[in-house]
């Protein structure tokens, strides 16, 4: 229980860009998970409950309200709660908290988001706590689940695939973390690693995610262009609208990005065998 977790990291001093940093919050999927819109919740005052095999879950406050937010982090607390997920204190966060793909976030990366959260209005409303049934709601145990199933996002680029391609496998892979949703998880809730993206019928509220393997969208239609296009606006190829989860995803995250980021998201998952790598 007291066996100690995460690293000590070298103090970042860069200057964070703003903009750059509210770009990748949106890529992130931080606006998306931590703003509980449907109730009228202010942007990352905390976010819509997750019902799980495991409980329930709230994502909490990421505003700069020094009690139920952020506002008395600092920044090193904040990279270490976004790459290593463990809190200011030293106590892991539950996986529902997507960090392990944020892992190989730069020192650029992590000083433009927290610019950006620092731009973001105090709410002083606490997230309700984690109702998370016996014997998950016992956190140290965590420390057992990282050292079984944590590991780095395989978001580094491949020789002699182009720029597009792997900037589209870093955002899949690492900020968009396509996978939190589109892959199957173990009794224990970790990602099962054969089944990479080939789709999860388990998703929190009893909600699925259908595979994004190359093979199965080809067969369904997809191609690049369509699945960008999706991405901007929410409509499939065949008219239809994405809802659920995947409806926030688009309003509150890809709605947001570049066409170019786009274009590199669908031509990574379209031009890929995403068991392999």
């Amino acid at each position: 229980m007291a066996w100690p977790i995460g690293v000590e990291t070298p103090e970042i001093t860069l200057d964070g860009e703003v903009d750059r940093g509210a770009y990748l919050a949106r890529a992130s999927g931080c606006i998306a998970c931590h703003s509980d819109f449907e109730t009228g919740g202010a942007p990352l005052a905390g976010g819509a409950p997750l019902e799980t095999d495991f409980g329930t879950f709230y994502p909490p406050n990421l505003t700069t309200d020094p009690d139920h937010g952020m506002g008395n982090w600092t920044i090193s607390d904040f990279a270490r709660a976004v790459r290593q997920g463990v809190s200011p204190e030293g106590e892991p966060y539950y996986p529902t908290f997507t960090y392990p793909f944020y892992a190989r976030f730069s020192d650029k990366d992590i000083s433009d988001l927290w610019a950006a959260f620092q731009t973001v209005p105090a709410v002083p409303e606490p997230s309700p706590p984690h109702e998370a049934r016996f014997p998950f709601d016992q956190r140290w145990g965590l420390k057992l689940w990282r050292a079984a199933y944590l590991s780095e996002p395989d978001t580094q680029p491949v020789e002699g695939r182009s720029d597009n391609w792997n900037r589209g496998k870093w955002l899949v892979r690492g900020a968009a973390h396509c996978g939190a949703c589109h892959t199957d998880r173990n009794f224990a809730g970790a990602r099962i690693a054969d089944r990479i993206f080939a789709g999860n019928d388990r998703l929190p509220g009893g909600k699925r995610a259908p595979s994004i393997l190359s093979a199965d969208l080809q067969a369904a239609d997809w191609d690049a262009d369509s699945l960008a296009y999706a991405l901007r606006t929410g409509i499939t190829p065949e008219g239809d609208v994405f809802g659920g989860s995947m409806a926030e995803v688009v309003n509150d995250g890809t709605a947001f990005l570049s066409d170019a980021d786009l274009i590199a998201i669908a031509t990574y998952i379209m031009d890929n065998d995403l068991t392999e790598n």
